[in-house]
């Protein structure tokens, strides 16, 4: 029988923060995000009506946000509520991971099974972290106004066309354009490595809210390249959803959330012991007879 020597016996994969690592972090490429996107475009083409539901909220809160932009003068925050999408997206996506799992299991998906996320062991885990990027959701649209004011001060934009001029046209709003993207891409890269595989990794291996951070850190520092790759990809697809007042969204969101869980299970290990589904027998008759002998098994020995 061989000894088991020291330098024999396998050792967990270090932390880059100095915590034994519980998830294998793969290498990906530029292919893996666009079979990722295909994917997700199937699963969406599969449950379609789920766009209903779960994605609504964001055309509808879009035109309620153009329509107190005219009448509260609160134009120039429209920008950066539209681009904040990209931050709290992540949580507002979790019906759409578990369709996406079901799809993948087999299972049957339909629109109302994306309310069976918040069966999962792990849904506090998921609320933690969705009210951390809720958090920086809110500071973000505080820093935006912040530096509208310290550019143009506190008077209102007359309209639509005075406040395009304002940004478009003069040295001031070319200042606010690059300080802004600046600042929100600063935002954004926080949103991207905290929750880039976070809330499919609660959804599927039941684990912290911390432990998903830390995953999520790793597979950005293990891809960096690709993960700036697919923060580009969420940009541009967002950007041509809102375009038409938001509309757009109920389709790109749904598109993007089913790709996130692709690309998770492309860059994370799948768990190499899953735990078994508990099978529950199926229910018939009990009869009275029964039950002695279902106490005392050995009165069944003859």
């Amino acid at each position: 029988m061989a000894i088991p020597y020291p330098d024999n016996i396998a050792k967990p994969e270090p932390h880059p923060f100095g915590i034994a690592a519980r998830f294998v972090v793969r290498k990906i490429g530029l292919s893996d995000l666009s079979d990722a996107l295909r994917l997700g475009l199937e699963d969406f083409k599969a449950v379609p009506s789920h766009a209903i539901i779960l994605c609504v909220m964001y055309p509808v809160l879009g035109v309620v946000l153009f329509r107190m932009v005219l009448g509260y003068s609160v134009l120039p925050l429209l920008f950066p509520l539209a681009a904040g999408f990209a931050l709290i997206g992540p949580f507002a996506a979790l019906g759409l991971y578990e369709l996406s799992r079901r799809r993948e299991r087999g299972e049957e998906a339909a629109a109302w099974h994306a309310i069976h996320v918040m069966r999962a062991p792990s849904f506090g885990a998921m609320l933690e972290l969705g009210a951390l990027l809720l958090v920086l959701f809110v500071t973000w649209v505080a820093t935006a106004d912040a530096i509208y004011v310290a550019t143009f001060g506190h008077a209102p934009a007359a309209s639509i066309p005075d406040f395009a001029t304002r940004v478009l046209t003069t040295p001031e709003g070319w200042s606010l354009i690059i300080v802004g993207c600046g600042v929100g891409f600063l935002f954004a890269v926080v949103a991207l490595c905290v929750s880039v595989v976070a809330f499919p990794l609660m959804l599927d291996r039941h684990t912290t809210a911390i432990d998903a951070i830390r995953t999520s850190l790793r597979v950005v520092m293990k891809n960096p390249v690709t993960m700036a790759a697919w923060g580009l990809i969420v940009a541009m697809l967002l950007v041509l959803g809102s375009i038409p007042f938001f509309v757009g969204l109920a389709a790109v969101l749904p598109v993007l959330g089913h790709a996130t869980w692709h690309l998770y299970r492309k860059v994370v290990e799948p768990d190499p012991n899953p735990p078994q589904e508990q099978l529950h027998p199926p229910k018939g008759h009990r009869y009275a007879a029964d039950f002695p002998a279902n106490l005392f098994p050995w009165s069944r020995e003859r």
